[in-house]
Parts: structure tokens; sequence; C-alpha cells
């Protein structure tokens, strides 16, 4: 019976390809690809001639049956590779590697570039474990649960990707959501141009929307929480003898909130209670009319 490989391609620079990949993408009889115009442009820069099909998102079911099917009616070998960076996270890949394991082919891994593991060792944060969260969401609903669900999970370091056209505003939510938190944001790794923006949420919002060219490339992002978190619990035993109205007002002036978002802040950390938070922003409203 055949093999399928798992094959991790350059997540930039061409450079970074190993000779095991290369050896494997020679031997194979076909493989299968995110995008077969980025892949043949890989293949056609070292001198690579194969098969080369489709394998995206909205035909890799299909895909998948039709190829674990060859494999083991024809006794071929498939390379399964995604635009850049290792296939199967954030990528297809999946459920052909799933399909092949249920019919007992050998799947075998040819590692190499990833932009999350890359973009964790250039970040500077101390952490142990680390969450890969993918992309943000586009609807207010979906990142509600997004970011409920980093805000309840147990690990200070996250990863997401975004990409060039939404990255200020995904910025923004992220600082609306996680106040305080750190970030180590690349745009293009290990490209030519490779940008990175480092510090406080705020410090790299002001960075990226003053880069000309900030809608151009993709961009991986690294959250550290560890240090907002402590700075929040700090504030939370600061605030027992400090008013609510007090606490409303400062998030508003740190994060340039508006009054809801800052109640909703307060309320996410524990800080206040819903209907402290509610009463606090009925009184100021009453002394102060021009806050929205």
């Amino acid at each position: 019976m055949g093999e399928l490989y798992v094959v991790a391609t350059p997540i930039g620079n061409l450079s970074d390809i190993s000779q095991r990949a290369l050896d494997v993408l020679r031997s194979v009889d076909i493989v299968a690809a995110e995008d077969t115009r980025r892949t043949l442009g890989l293949l056609s820069h070292f001198g690579i001639s194969v098969t080369v099909i489709s394998n995206y998102k909205h035909n890799e079911q299909m895909r998948a049956r039709q190829l674990v099917e060859r494999i083991i009616t024809e006794n071929i070998s498939v390379a399964v590779v995604s635009d850049a960076g290792t296939p199967c996270i954030s990528d297809p890949g999946s459920l052909l590697v799933r399909l092949a394991r249920e019919n007992d082919i050998k799947v075998s891994v040819v590692p190499g570039a990833s932009a999350v593991t890359a973009a964790l060792s250039v970040s500077g944060f101390n952490f142990v474990r680390f969450a890969f969260w993918g992309f943000i969401p586009r609807t207010n609903k979906e990142k509600d649960v997004y970011f409920s669900s980093i805000k309840n999970s147990d690990c200070d370091t996250f990863v997401l990707f975004e990409s060039p056209n939404r990255i200020a505003a995904s910025l923004k939510d992220l600082a609306k959501n996680l106040p305080g938190c750190e970030l180590m944001v690349i745009n293009d790794i290990t490209k030519f141009h490779e940008k990175t923006y480092w510090g406080d949420v705020t410090r790299v919002i002001s960075a990226v929307e003053a880069f000309s060219n900030s809608n151009l490339g993709e961009y991986t992002i690294v959250v550290h929480m560890k240090q907002a978190n402590e700075r929040e619990n700090e504030a939370g035993s600061a605030s027992a003898n400090v008013s609510v109205e007090a606490l409303l007002v400062d998030e508003i002036v740190k994060h340039n909130f508006s009054m809801k978002d800052a109640a909703a802040a307060l309320v996410s950390r524990g800080v206040a209670s819903r209907n402290d938070a509610y009463k606090a922003m009925l009184n100021l409203k009453v002394h102060f009319s021009h806050i929205e």
C-alpha cells in the first residue's frame, strides 16, 4: 500500500525548506495542494516536476475519499501541503489524514516551518504552555464567545493569525477584551520585509496604524496575559475602597473606551457586578451628560 506524507513548506523564505521535504516532493506520485498555483511556483523554483491537484476547504472531503482510494488501489504515494507552513493547522489536510489512518494507510510527517512556533520563539514571553486560537471571528456574537473562552482558559500565552485588511480592527478588539495584554506581532514572517511590533497592546496598535504598508502581508500575533492578569488582580484588591464610578472613569481614560465598553471590561474581570456597573453608568450620565 502507498503512503501519505504531511509536508511542511516555507512560510516565506524559500531557503527554509528542508532537504527531506524536497526529496519527498520529488518522490511522490501526487501533491495535494491548498493552492495549486502557489505550490507549482514552489516546485518550479526547486526544479520538481510532479502531478499537483487541489485540496482546499471546499473540496477537501471529496478529495480525501478520492486520494485514499487511489493510495489503496494504485499503491501510490501522496504529499499534502498547504500554502505555507505545516498543513492541518488552520489549513486543509486533517480530513485526508484522518481518513488515511482509518484505512490503515501509513502517514508520515515531514516537519518544517510553522508560523506558530516561529513567532513564539522570538516573542520574549516566558511561558510553559500556550494555546492556538486561529483567526479572530468576524461576527460580534462569535467574537463574544471567542474572547470569553480565552478569558476563561488557564493559559497565559496564546497565538492567533490575522489577515492584513483586518489587523487594525482585530488589535482594537484585543485591547477592548483583554486590556493590558502584551503583544508580539509579526508581519510577513521570514520574508525580506518582515516587520515586528512588541509591547503593550495600545503601543502596538499605534505602531501598526502608523505603518503605511500595514494592509499587506499576513500577521501572526502572540498575546501574553500574565502581567495583565497580575495588574488586574492588584487593581481588583485596590478597588475594594474605590467607587465603581471612579473605576469606570479610569477605564474610559486609560483605554479610550465608551462607557458601555468600560463597564463590560469591569464586569469581565470581576471588578464589579453587572448590576453595580449599570448603576454606576446611570450615576455618571447624570453628572456628565457628554459621556457616551
